[in-house]
């Protein structure tokens, strides 16, 4: 008897043991701290997390645009359906851990020939055999002593859990996508009226300029010199055209199809996104916020998990098969207790010999959960980068934003006293000439920094995990 208890605790405690390695968060891969010079209070300012993309966005036609995307991307449909699919894989696995029930009925009619047997007994005559049963089962379940199934269990949950953070992902990532698209849409229709405009002064001045070089006022170099400005910014609003084409091209992909045309107005460049402070917080934040870096975590638990299901192949392997029902060749009889029936049966599989396939699967679960450390520390690593990123932007591009305002305002100033010292004939009109060219580039100048600035702010709206709720 003694024996007996001592055995039964023995598989008591291989039972309780945790043949998996336990889960620990590998040690922060990045500073404690982003640049203070970058910023600044960490804890000043909202939480990216806390605010929704739509309370963050304040231009109504990419909110649209977005809100679109969201419901109709295929990239998106593509995550959202292996949610499913990672969902239905656990439930399989979970219901593996409890018994399964199958209940049968049968009902069985034979003719013995003479000299056969009925119910194992000789029959000279023959006869008919009739045969019913009714019965519970349940089918061989696995006794779970070391974990292995527990282990799959776990395994698919993180599984499950990694899928649908990496569907939030691929939500925010497509948010920027999309922004980024539309910003170069804006920044190209914008500097395509900067350039029309150009383009019909400049025109303007050529026909002057021939004018006054038949009447014999100005040589035929400064025609030259004119239609040769010309045609730089014809050359210019072209490739213009082309950008703002492209643009509205990927904006269809991202959408998930055409372009309403009774979308609603767009907001000046600039104006994309809230102007209210985004607190940068610590790195370590991160860690609960970014839903990439908890679909890698989520990937490294069941990783983990993983190792203590290749472990458990080592232990023998124990099952209970077992049935509960009636059985009569009489009809009204058979649910008599004399017609009652059962079974039980354990089974016991001991791995001997596989020509070291437990030990490889060993090794391969090893190694894949070496590798979900690596993607886990270069998910942290990446989405360190990108809020330093975003943050050195929205210090510099802001001060670019300034400074370029005020150079295209010196130049405005410039290109006019040009023109005032040309028709008072101080200078040649080549003076004005490059005075108006360089007006032209500082305006377009400002109006690609104003879409990066832009676009770097609802990029670290991305990179300190915005909200994407419940639409």
């Amino acid at each position: 008897m003694l024996e007996r208890y001592a055995m039964l605790g023995a598989l008591a405690a291989l039972a309780g043991c945790q043949l998996a390695p336990p889960h620990v968060r590998p040690d922060l891969p990045v500073a404690a701290e982003y640049p203070r010079e970058l910023a600044g209070d960490p804890l000043r300012g909202l939480r990216a997390h806390e605010i929704h993309w739509r309370d963050f966005i304040e231009d109504a036609r990419l909110e649209a645009l977005i809100g679109a995307a969201l419901e109709r991307n295929r990239d998106l449909t593509l995550a959202i359906a292996r949610i499913d699919e990672a969902r239905g894989a656990f439930r399989v696995q979970r219901a593996d851990r409890v018994p399964t029930l199958a209940a049968n009925a049968a009902a069985t009619r034979s003719k013995i020939v003479a000299g056969g047997t009925i119910g194992g007994f000789p029959s000279a005559s023959g006869g008919t055999l009739e045969s019913r049963s009714a019965a519970i089962a349940v089918p061989a379940f696995e006794l779970d002593f070391w974990g292995r199934v527990r282990n799959l269990t776990d395994a698919a949950l993180a599984q499950y859990l990694a899928t649908e953070a990496a569907a939030r992902a691929a939500a925010l990532s497509l948010i920027r996508s999309i922004a980024d698209a539309y910003l170069g849409w804006v920044e190209a229709d914008s500097r395509i009226r900067l350039a029309e405009a150009t383009v019909r002064s400049r025109r303007e001045e050529l026909a002057i300029a021939e004018q006054r070089l038949e009447a014999g006022a100005v040589s035929a170099l400064e025609v030259a010199q004119v239609e040769t400005l010309l045609t730089q910014a014809e050359t210019e609003l072209a490739a213009l055209r082309l950008e703002r084409a492209l643009n509205a091209n990927a904006l269809g992909v991202l959408v998930g199809g055409p372009l309403d045309i009774d979308l609603p107005p767009p907001a000046p460049l600039g104006r994309q996104a809230t102007d209210a402070p985004l607190a940068a917080g610590l790195p370590s934040e991160l860690l609960a916020v970014r839903p990439d870096i908890l679909a890698a975590e989520e990937r490294l638990r069941a990783a983990r998990a993983n190792i203590g299901a290749a472990r458990a192949a080592f232990f023998p392997s124990i099952a209970l098969t077992s049935q509960s029902g009636y059985s009569s060749t009489e009809l009204d009889g058979m649910f008599s207790q004399d017609g009652n029936t059962w079974a039980f049966g354990p089974s016991l599989t001991v791995p001997l010999f596989d020509l070291g396939r437990r030990r490889a699967n060993v090794t391969i679960a090893e190694a894949r959960e070496r590798v979900a450390v690596a993607e886990y520390e270069l998910a942290i690593q990446t989405a360190f980068r990108e809020v330093a990123d975003g943050l050195a932007g929205r210090r510099y591009l802001a001060e670019q934003v300034a400074a370029q305002e005020r150079a295209t305002e010196a130049q405005r100033r410039l290109a006019e006293l040009a023109r005032r010292r040309y028709e008072a004939g101080v200078v040649s009109f080549l003076e004005v000439l490059d005075a108006e060219r360089n007006l032209f580039d500082a305006e377009q100048a400002l109006l690609e920094v104003r879409r990066a600035e832009a676009a770097n702010l609802i990029a670290l709206y991305v990179a300190l995990g915005g909200s994407i709720g419940e639409d």
